[in-house]
């Protein structure tokens, strides 16, 4: 029920009325916007809902009687009020303005007011219409989903508000930027990939108030698949870690294998951890019965993949051994380019006299 509920009249006074609106509210010519002997209403006011609505009617001395009414209804007359609606309250009557507020202004309230005077010759009508705006409300959204890949989706966004919202689809990755879909209510997804995966935004707009934004959640579910693995070489006695990881949605499953035996945790010497995308398997001190092919498997509800592992083994550096090769390295003269080479060095002449006195000597005893 809008602005224009009226009070209930007693029918005894029913006469007296009808002869009230027979002078009051007679079926006048409507104003035109152009007709300067006669002072108009505003025009059309436009409010949001839950605001008030001020609605004036210009007057001069001519006008004897004045009121304002919504529809066939009075609300006012004068300085009476005639509706039971406690919103509609009277603001002027003065020799210039008629006016009165509407309070809390809901969407029933939208519709023709008209503001009728009596003056000496005879009574004139002017018109104006109130419209109220409503923000955007969404008012249904899909759920989040769960599909898997290479299946269909549909998005349902329903949104109320005057005027009418536009309905807006984003998509939102997790790698990737915001990215335009579609302006309509239904968001329709055929073949849907795993870079389709993550949150839709729905934004219902339409300039009354800040937009309204929901959102839904799709998972887009697929089988396994290993995208980092590498064989490494550990030597004996020493540490080594094999990492296997996955890519999978659900989170994959892991299971190491050697030679068809699976490795579990608590086995002596080998750890086994296992995270949402990867899983590691540790070796504290690597023997040679450790060395060979280790097998990683990933899997879930959706399918399973692996891939093979080599643990091989390579030479330690002995510190002996570098330490004779830089003493050699050390002690070796330098021959690189531009280097002199002699071979009769000082060391070697010196070494070559002391081993001729002898051969003197004896040649000496045997001559005499």
């Amino acid at each position: 029920m809008g602005a224009g509920g009226c009070l209930a009249v007693p029918w005894r006074c029913l006469v007296v009325l009808c002869l009230r609106l027979l002078f009051l509210v007679p079926a006048g010519v409507p104003v035109r916007s152009g007709d300067a002997a006669f002072p108009k209403a505003m025009d059309n006011v436009t409010v949001r809902q839950g605001e008030s609505a001020t609605l004036r009617c210009s007057v001069d001395n001519r006008v004897t009687r004045v009121a304002w009414l919504n529809r066939s209804s009075i609300l006012y007359a004068g300085n009476d009020k005639w509706c039971l609606d406690p919103r509609v309250v009277l603001l002027s009557n003065t020799k210039t303005e008629y006016s009165i507020q509407i309070q809390d202004v809901d969407v029933y309230d939208e519709g023709p007011y008209t503001c009728s005077v009596q003056t000496d010759n005879h009574p004139k009508t002017s018109r104006v219409h109130l419209i109220v705006q409503v923000s955007p409300k969404i008012v249904e959204i899909s759920s989040d989903i769960s599909i898997n890949e290479g299946g269909n989706i549909s998005l349902t966004c329903i949104a109320t508000g005057r005027p009418d919202p536009t309905i807006t689809w984003r998509h939102i990755s997790p790698k990737a930027a915001v990215g335009f879909v579609s302006e309509d209510e239904y968001l329709e997804i055929t073949g849907i990939t795993r870079e389709q995966s993550g949150e839709y935004e729905c934004s219902a707009s339409n300039d009354v108030a800040a937009p309204v934004i929901r959102r839904v959640k799709v998972t887009v579910n697929y089988p396994p698949y290993i995208s980092d693995a590498k064989s490494i070489g550990v030597p004996v006695g020493q540490k080594g870690i094999l990492q296997c990881e996955a890519s999978a949605v659900p989170a994959a499953e892991f299971q190491w294998y050697k030679d068809d035996k699976r490795l579990v945790e608590g086995q002596k010497g080998v750890k086994v951890e296992s995270k949402a995308f990867f899983s590691r398997l540790t070796f504290f001190n690597v023997s040679e019965q450790d060395y060979g092919n280790y097998t990683c498997v990933a899997s879930n509800k959706l399918g399973n993949t692996n891939v093979s592992i080599i643990l091989y083994e390579i030479s330690e550096p002995k510190s002996s051994t570098l330490f004779q090769e830089e003493t050699t390295t050390a002690l070796t003269p330098w021959k690189g380019p531009g280097a002199v080479h002699d071979g009769n060095n000082g060391t070697s002449r010196r070494a070559g006299c002391i081993g001729l006195l002898p051969l003197l000597l004896l040649h000496l005893l045997l001559k005499f």
